[in-house]
């Protein structure tokens, strides 16, 4: 196979300015451009400076898709663009922020039924056009004098439509991208609610709308796959006829390929595959009723199982638990207390309960004085004793959260 030796590159190129708008130009000079070079080209009554996005056969393919003829009214590009001219296109842009907020304000003194988007002015600053959206026809003769006598440049009005205007200022979508008619989108199609229905989307229109209040361009991507998808779903025009009542579609998925269907009087639905729907409308079709939408009912799960299982984990689990907690409470109980509770306890088994005293509340003591000496009990005379010394006072088992103290320790005045 013989290859070209020479190759001749395609002498048009794709410009684009602000706000995506696109146009084409040609390389009469034969400048070597790369994508992204800012250039000089020839526009109306004066020049302006745009960005190249396409060069090659790229441009040809593109001119085939939008119609566009390669005639003479194609204008030329100058020249690329340089640090002087770049200058003087940054100051220009910089003037249309507070150009439009002006007219905007004459906008509002007239009292047009308008809503300015966008302003745009050409690189040498020699004409500005205002951009803006109307549900009606505006009558704008006044507001182009007050906005000429304004700002001493060519003015020209462009109405646009609500895609376009959300096109040209840009955001972000419900999907979290940058939305695709300021991106990439540039043929703007008509979006019906048929669309949504196809795709089993809910009809609200809080969801399907975008930013600039229209039908998202979106419902269109995937409606030939969906389209593609119901050609194996068959069409349910009447309910079907079991003996347990008439079912009635509720839901169809298509990917799935799975209907459901509800009683009446039933809250519940029963999903049904493809294949059995077509079944049951033929059998119907012929005067049949079927005994049920399955021909075998779903095993249900069995309950009783789950939770004599689930139970039985919960009491070793408290088995478990139990043991460990009641050595703990063995470890840390003092011995010092165990050993004297004992003999307290033996004493009060071995005494029967008519000989035990009642215990005497004891009095109270004045309380001791910090430097005065303590005094003494009285002493009493030889062989005699008193009734209360005559039976030995119990000791009652202390309890081992009382620390500081041990258990064969009398209490101090305080601790009374």
């Amino acid at each position: 196979m013989d290859l070209p030796t020479a190759f001749e590159e395609f002498d048009i190129v794709e410009v684009r300015f602000k706000g995506g708008r696109k146009d084409f130009f040609r390389n009469t000079g034969k400048i070597e451009l790369i994508t992204g070079d800012p250039v000089v080209v020839d526009v109306p009554n004066g020049h302006h400076i745009g960005h190249v996005s396409l060069k090659g056969e790229l441009v040809r393919l593109q001119m085939l898709k939008k119609k566009v003829d390669n005639n003479e009214e194609i204008r030329p590009v100058y020249r690329v663009a340089s640090e002087r001219d770049m200058e003087k296109f940054n100051e220009v842009r910089d003037l249309e922020g507070t150009t439009m907020y002006r007219a905007r304000e004459i906008i509002q003194t007239l009292g047009l039924k308008m809503k300015l988007s966008d302003v745009e002015y050409q690189a040498d600053r020699s004409k500005a056009t205002f951009y803006y959206s109307a549900d009606d026809r505006v009558d704008f003769r006044d507001l182009i004098k007050k906005l000429a006598e304004e700002f001493k440049v060519r003015i020209e009005m462009r109405q646009i439509s609500l895609r376009h205007e959300a096109g040209r200022l840009g955001g972000i979508g419900s999907c979290g991208r940058e939305l695709c008619c300021s991106t990439w989108l540039t043929d703007f199609k008509s979006v019906s609610t048929t669309a949504a229905r196809y795709q089993n989307l809910s009809l609200n229109p809080s969801k399907l709308s975008g930013q600039c209040g229209r039908l998202k361009c979106c419902l269109n991507y995937e409606l030939e796959t969906y389209m593609e998808a119901l050609k194996d779903i068959p069409t349910v025009t009447r309910a079907l006829q079991t003996k347990t009542g008439d079912a009635l579609l509720q839901k169809t998925d298509i990917f799935k390929k799975m209907m459901w269907f509800g009683f009446k009087g039933d809250n519940n639905w029963y999903p049904v595959p493809v294949e059995r729907v077509r079944e049951i409308l033929d059998q119907n079709a012929k005067g049949i009723v079927v005994e049920a939408l399955l021909e075998e009912a779903p095993p249900e799960p069995k309950q009783n199982e789950f939770v004599a299982q689930v139970e039985g984990n919960l009491e070793r689990l408290d088995e478990k638990f139990k043991s460990k907690k009641k050595k703990k409470k063995r470890k840390n109980k003092p011995d010092n207390t165990a050993a004297a509770a004992q003999p307290a306890t033996a004493d009060a088994k071995a005494k029967p309960a008519t000989e035990q005293a009642p215990r005497k509340q004891r009095p109270n003591r004045p309380k001791h004085k910090e430097g005065a000496p303590r005094q003494s009990a009285p002493e009493t005379k030889q062989g005699t004793t008193d009734a209360n010394q005559q039976q030995p006072k119990k000791q009652k088992p202390r309890k081992p959260f009382n620390k500081g103290r041990r258990p064969d320790q009398p209490k101090t005045p305080t601790d009374a």
